[in-house]
C-alpha cells in the first residue's frame, strides 16, 4: 500500500504540544511511522491539508456500542427511582432485546458516529444476553468497515443465569483467541465468586485482563461488603483482577481511603464517564490518589472524546478542579494504556486534521485550554486510521454512510418494538 502525504499541513506534536508546519509522510499498516518530508513521492495518495492542524487521533476507554440505537427509544415502564432501576428498566430490557443484526447496526452506528468525531480506537464493553453467540465477532466486522481499530470484550454477568453466562464465556475465549481485546464483568453485584474466578484466570491464560464497571453507584459498593465482606476495589485485588496491566475499572466513584490507596499501587488503569454519571445522576469522578491512571470513556453516550472531557473538565470543578491540562492528560493517557500493553491499533499513523481556526493563538502552553473551551468534533475535517484515510471532509470513505445510517434506522424500529 503506498503513503499517503499531508501537505500543507501544521503538526501539533500530542505529547510535547510543539507545532511543526509542512508536508507528512504518513506510512500505512499497523507499525506505520510519519515523518517530515521535502515533497510528494510519485504513487503516493495526496491530503491538501490547507494549513489545517494536524494531531494524533482519539481513542474512547469505555464505551456501549450496544445502545446506539437507543437515542428516541420509547420509555421505560415506569419512571425509574435509583441507579439499579435505570438499568433493570431501560438498560437490561434493551440489551435483551438485542439481535445479531440490531449488534451490527448499533457498531455501523456508533463507528460512524466515533469517526467523524476523529476517534480511530474504540474500547467497547458490550452486553447482548440472549444473542451472545458471534456477537464480538460481528461488532469486529462492522468497525473494521469503517477502518477503526477496536478492543472489546463481552460482558460477563450471572444476573440472566447460567445459560447466558456460559454463552458469554465461550464468545469470550473464542473471541480474545483470535483478536485483541478484554474479558468483560459488568459490575461486582451481578458477579458471583465463581465467575469472578473464571473471569480472572481466562485474562490471565489469555494475556489479556478485566474490563469491570466499579462502584458506579453507592448500591454497588453496599453490595459487596454486604455479601462478600469488603470493598469492590479490594474484592477485585483479591481475586488477582488489579494485578493484570491490561485491567481497565469503569467509573470508580464511591471509593474510601483505602481502595484508593489499593487501586493507585495497582496496574489497573480507570476510566471516567462523566456525562453518563451526570444523566444517571450517581455522583462525580473524585481521582486523588489515582489520578495518573484515569482515562476518558463515553459510556455509550456517543463516540466523541472532546466533548466527554470537556464535561469531565468542567464537573470536577466543584470536585478535585482539574486544570485543562489535567484534562488534556486525560484525553490522551489511552494512549499510554494501549502503547504500553502492546495493543495495535494506535499508532503515530492515527491523525486528526482539525478545521481550528480561533481568535487567539495556539501555543505549547496553552493547547489544553483550547482543547476543553474551543475545540469541537464540528472542527474535525478528515481522520486517518492506521495510514489511511477514513474520513474525509467530514465523510466516511470506506462505508456508505447513509446506506448504514438506513439499516441502523430499521434495525432501531424492530428493537423499538419489541421493546
Amino acid at each position: 500500500m503506498p503513503p499517503l502525504f499531508l501537505t500543507n499541513a501544521r503538526l501539533l506534536d500530542w505529547e510535547t504540544l510543539e507545532v511543526g508546519a509542512g508536508t507528512l509522510r504518513v506510512e500505512p499498516g499497523a507499525d506505520g511511522g510519519i515523518a517530515w518530508v521535502d515533497g510528494v513521492a510519485a504513487g503516493g495518495e495526496t491530503l491538501d491539508c490547507g494549513g489545517k492542524l494536524v494531531t494524533k487521533s482519539f481513542a474512547v476507554a469505555h464505551h456501549h456500542i450496544y445502545s446506539a440505537l437507543a437515542r428516541g427509544m420509547p420509555s421505560p415502564p415506569r419512571a425509574p427511582t435509583s441507579f439499579v432501576e435505570i438499568l433493570e428498566l431501560i438498560w437490561w430490557r434493551l440489551d435483551k432485546a438485542l439481535d445479531s443484526e440490531m449488534i451490527r447496526a448499533s457498531a455501523l452506528a456508533a463507528g460512524i458516529d466515533a469517526a467523524k468525531a476523529g476517534t480511530t480506537l474504540v474500547i467497547d464493553h458490550h452486553a447482548s444476553p440472549n444473542a451472545a453467540g458471534e456477537s464480538l465477532h460481528n461488532i469486529a466486522e462492522a468497525l473494521d468497515s469503517i477502518g477503526l481499530s477496536h478492543v472489546l470484550c463481552y460482558e460477563l454477568s450471572d444476573r440472566d443465569g447460567p445459560k447466558s453466562r456460559d454463552a458469554g464465556l465461550r464468545e469470550t475465549e473464542s473471541y480474545l483467541k483470535r483478536r485483541q481485546g478484554l474479558v468483560g464483568l459488568h459490575a461486582s453485584f451481578t458477579v458471583s465468586d465463581e465467575l469472578l474466578e473464571t473471569a480472572v484466570g481466562l485474562a490471565h491464560d489469555l494475556g489479556s485482563g478485566v474490563h469491570v464497571h466499579v462502584a458506579e453507584a453507592a448500591s454497588d459498593e453496599e453490595h459487596c461488603r454486604e455479601h462478600h465482606g469488603c470493598s469492590c476495589v479490594e474484592r477485585f485485588g483479591r481475586a488477582g483482577a488489579l494485578d493484570l496491566p491490561k485491567t481497565i475499572l469503569a467509573h470508580c466513584i464511591h471509593l474510601d481511603g483505602d481502595e484508593r490507596a489499593l487501586l493507585g499501587a495497582s496496574t489497573a488503569w480507570v476510566s471516567q464517564q462523566a456525562e453518563s454519571n451526570l444523566n444517571n445522576a450517581v455522583g462525580t469522578l473524585d481521582p486523588t490518589g489515582f489520578a495518573d491512571k484515569v482515562m476518558i470513556g463515553t459510556d455509550g453516550m456517543h463516540g466523541d472524546c472532546l466533548a466527554a472531557t470537556r464535561v469531565a473538565y468542567l464537573a470536577g470543578q466543584s470536585l478535585d478542579a482539574p486544570s485543562p491540562a489535567e484534562a488534556h492528560a486525560r484525553l490522551r493517557r489511552v494512549h499510554r494504556y494501549l502503547a504500553s500493553n502492546r495493543f495495535e491499533g494506535d499508532g503515530a499513523n492515527n491523525l486528526v486534521v482539525l478545521d481550528y481556526d480561533p481568535p487567539t493563538p495556539i501555543t505549547t502552553d496553552n493547547w489544553p485550554g483550547h482543547v476543553v473551551y474551543g475545540l469541537t468534533r464540528d472542527h474535525v475535517s478528515s481522520v486517518i486510521s492506521d495510514g489511511r484515510v477514513i474520513v474525509r471532509d467530514g465523510r466516511c470513505t470506506r462505508i456508505d454512510e447513509d446506506e448504514a445510517l438506513a439499516f441502523a434506522r430499521e434495525q432501531a424500529r424492530r428493537l423499538w418494538q419489541k421493546l
